[in-house]
């Protein structure tokens, strides 16, 4: 387990040294110009103020150069500062973080309480008109964009039925956990439907998988109870499949959900992150994708863990 991840830390750094070159290249070739879009068209500089103004900044030294004093900032702990709001950037990006990761961790759990008894029920009555409906409602789930079901939630429960605000009124967990949970509410269920679609799928091939072997047929033989064998036997194996689906997911999500945060104004990591790309704010940009990436790491690190819990055999050296 120790030297499991201690390679795994040792993958980290030329992972994030990969990510922050390929982030701070492919930002910069995006049209326009950091300068021009923080002035905006009310301000008119002549060209010394906006040499010295570039100057200022470090955007007149070549690209090399922008890099290295970048990344020798961030071996120090300093991430540079935002463009558009002048605050560090590690300040903006704790304030979003807990935000996205939390709406992460609320959709996935909304995924695993619907996609997992509907996997589990198809499973273990195949081609039986539950295992039809189980089937139909995942497809349905697959098909839907969420942006169009974020947008309908938005239309019919806060316009016509005012069961929610239109937009904002997020407040923190520890401020107020009923008001927290109301706001999340929509947002966590319009990107837990999808995935509750594809853990379903994937939870029922596993069991239908599992079910079929040997030593399910042999504790069946054995006069073990019906959920018993399910449960310990069966389940438990095919888990291993879910959570390899269910981390990859939640990794997905911590970067993906800037439709959803958009639509619900969640101010989250993923909104920040569009807001800075538009407003070419470099050092924003660069620092929320290195930590995206840290945690798609932990994320998928922490799933191959819980495969050496749920099958002993797995051994992680």
């Amino acid at each position: 387990m120790t030297r499991y991840l201690l390679r795994r830390l040792l993958a980290l750094g030329p992972t994030l040294v990969g990510v922050s070159v390929l982030s701070f290249l492919f930002l910069r070739l995006v049209p326009g110009d950091a300068i021009a879009v923080r002035l905006g068209t009310s301000t008119v500089l002549t060209p010394q103020q906006l040499a010295e103004l570039r100057a200022y900044l470090g955007l007149d030294r070549p690209l090399p150069l922008q890099y290295l004093g970048w990344l020798g900032g961030l071996l120090r702990g300093d991430a540079g500062y935002s463009l558009r709001t002048g605050q560090p950037v590690v300040g903006e990006i704790a304030s979003r973080l807990p935000v996205t990761m939390e709406l992460a961790l609320a959709a996935a759990l909304v995924a695993l309480l619907i996609g997992l008894p509907l996997g589990i029920l198809s499973a273990l009555r195949p081609n039986s008109w539950l295992d039809l409906a189980a089937r139909s409602l995942g497809l349905l789930g697959l098909s839907l964009p969420n942006f169009w079901l974020g947008t309908l939630f938005v239309l019919l429960l806060a316009r016509y039925l005012r069961w929610m605000p239109n937009t904002g009124g997020y407040v923190g967990f520890t401020e107020d956990p009923w008001a927290n949970l109301r706001f999340l509410l929509f947002p966590a269920v319009t990107l837990g439907v999808a995935m509750a679609a594809v853990v379903m799928r994937t939870t029922r091939s596993a069991m239908l998988d599992v079910l079929g072997t040997d030593y399910v047929r042999t504790a069946h033989a054995k006069g073990l109870a019906g959920p018993a064998v399910v449960g310990r036997h069966a389940l438990r194996n095919s888990l291993i499949v879910v959570v390899t689906i269910l981390g990859v997911q939640v990794g997905y999500l911590l970067s993906g959900a800037v439709v959803v945060e958009e639509i619900f104004s969640v101010p989250g990591l993923g909104r920040m992150l569009l807001t800075a790309i538009n407003q070419r704010d470099y050092a924003l940009v660069q620092g929320a994708v290195l930590v995206v990436a840290v945690l798609f790491v932990a994320t998928n690190t922490l799933v191959d863990l819980l495969y050496g819990w749920l099958d002993p055999r797995i051994r992680l050296g």
